[in-house]
């Protein structure tokens, strides 16, 4: 035993503008941090890549640097989870260990008209019933096959078994173990647009029809999972590497989401709504994705997945374009300074609305002005927009999933921390909004699934001791004056929707 007591979780929280590394001790809470961006790469319009190898030292560098923050050596360390960027895709050399190309991040639209041909071909309902998932260029399948269509030589070296794909996770677990674990977990696997959720094999049509070959592809294993041990060069003695899952899927795990209904959102840049669907996959005909929550002790639990394209970003907009704000904190105070938004509405359709509208030629609006509106009930709008989308989502995958009102929704993500938008959530939904005291829950999330395979943690129950509120918000006006609110929004986006 090292420096401490009791031993520590390291979790590897690589994201698609920074690496980060957290050590959490044993209720959950942050013992050191360490993050460091790096470079993101724009070819062409439309086009996003990163550079594997400066994720692998991004990676590295904030792993030892945290545990040198506080004097920790590897015997500190019980166990390693990794949470990645999702869909990101990188093929390397098995034998040099050199990436083939540059990371083909999950931005990049440059195989949409790939996905469109599939699409016109017809093999939509094929693809959506297998993998959960709508043909698009964010997935990994296309970007794979782009990449072995573009690089000499590639698809010979493919067939042969010298290259291999893989997520970031696989990519880093490979790098971990010096090239002895070529793996994914469930989670990364099934959005990949290549796996089948409910046989859990990299399916074979699929495969057949984008011309990939399956000897490139990782093994997938459970989530909470002993993959390997880290080489003893990287951190002077081995670590287990025994969690990996997506950055939403840990997410929902950090969150301790762990019934059938439990729903979390992260209010980012967008928003990603995740709701636990339990042992069975829920199939949505609105539009929202399918997809796997994790996979512990053999068994899967399914997740619905739907995203609000524009959340935090419109409050940016606010910011630098409108100038009506000077920092996205101060929207919370002028929000609260007036008592509604004097019949104002804002749909930040800024690049269409996704679920359960999908018009990708709809665009933001402002309505319902008058001569009483002002700077201040513009401002309160754009933060009841976000309140409306999420409740959008959450609308539909109750009706989807066949479950009655949700008893409450648990929140991350950097504006979760607006007290106003928090309050009229609550409101919006009708239902609690809890916020936990720690809002790292991605990084918490690959910690505790790596806990829970090494034995740190006896049970998810165990786990879910560990969450800890830090507010809760209480519905505070009466169900009908919602309804009112609600008609105005619905009466707002059909004016956004209109050609």
């Amino acid at each position: 035993m090292g420096v401490y007591m009791e031993q520590l979780l390291m979790a590897l929280d690589q994201g698609t503008t920074s690496s980060r590394c957290i050590l959490f001790n044993k209720q959950g809470e942050i013992v050191s941090v360490a993050q460091k961006e790096f470079t993101q790469y724009y070819p062409q319009a439309g086009w996003v890549e990163h550079d594997p190898m400066e994720i692998w030292s991004t990676q590295m560098g904030v792993a030892r640097e945290a545990m040198e923050q506080i004097g920790a050596g590897y015997e500190d360390i019980a166990a390693l989870g990794i949470t990645n960027q999702r869909e990101t895709t990188i093929l390397w050399d098995k034998n040099t260990g050199d990436p083939i190309y540059p990371a083909i991040v999950w931005q990049c639209r440059r195989t949409a008209d790939v996905c469109e041909k599939l699409e016109i071909q017809g093999y939509r309902d094929m693809i959506f019933r297998k993998t959960g998932l709508k043909i698009d260029a964010y997935f990994s399948a296309t970007k794979i096959q782009w990449i072995l269509n573009h690089v000499d030589g590639a698809r010979a070296k493919a067939k042969n078994r010298d290259i291999l794909f893989g997520t970031v996770d696989t990519w880093l677990i490979w790098k971990l173990t010096k090239g002895a674990v070529h793996a994914t977990d469930y989670t990364n696997a099934a959005r990949t647009m290549l796996y089948n959720i409910e046989e859990r094999c990299w399916d074979e049509e699929i495969l057949e029809l984008l011309d990939i070959p399956k000897e490139i592809l990782p093994d997938v294993h459970d989530s909470s999972y002993i993959y390997g041990d880290t080489d003893a060069s990287i951190f002077g003695g081995p670590i287990p590497i025994a969690g990996v899952a997506g950055d939403q899927q840990a997410s929902l795990f950090g969150q301790t989401c762990f019934a059938r209904g439990d729903v979390k959102n992260t209010y980012g840049t967008g928003g990603f709504l995740l709701m636990n669907v339990g042992d069975r996959p829920v199939y949505s005909d609105q539009g929202l994705l399918t997809t796997i929550a994790w996979g512990i002790d053999g068994k899967l639990t399914y997740a619905l997945e739907g995203s609000v394209f524009v959340a935090g970003a419109a409050v940016q907009w606010l910011r630098d374009e409108m100038g009506l704000i000077r920092t996205a904190a101060e929207s919370e105070e002028i929000a609260m300074s007036v008592p509604d938004t004097n019949g104002v509405y804002m749909v930040p359709a800024f690049v269409g609305l996704g679920a359960p509208y999908w018009d990708p030629y709809a665009r933001g609006i402002i309505t319902g002005l008058t001569r009483g509106a002002n700077r201040n009930h513009i401002v309160r709008a754009v933060l009841e927009a976000l309140a409306f989308q999420t409740y959008d989502v959450v609308d539909l995958m109750e009706r989807e999933a066949g479950l009655d009102l949700l008893p409450s929704l648990r929140v991350d993500g950097g504006a979760s921390a607006n007290q106003f938008l928090m309050q009229f959530q609550a409101d919006v939904l009708q239902t609690k909004i809890l916020r936990p005291k720690c809002i790292e829950t991605t990084a918490l999330g690959a910690a505790y699934l790596a806990g829970l395979s090494v034995g740190y943690y006896q049970s998810r129950k165990e786990i879910a001791g560990n969450w800890k509120i830090e507010h809760i918000f209480e519905p505070s006006i009466s169900a009908r004056s919602r309804d009112e609110k609600i008609e105005g929004w619905r009466h707002a986006v059909a004016q956004a929707m209109k050609e």
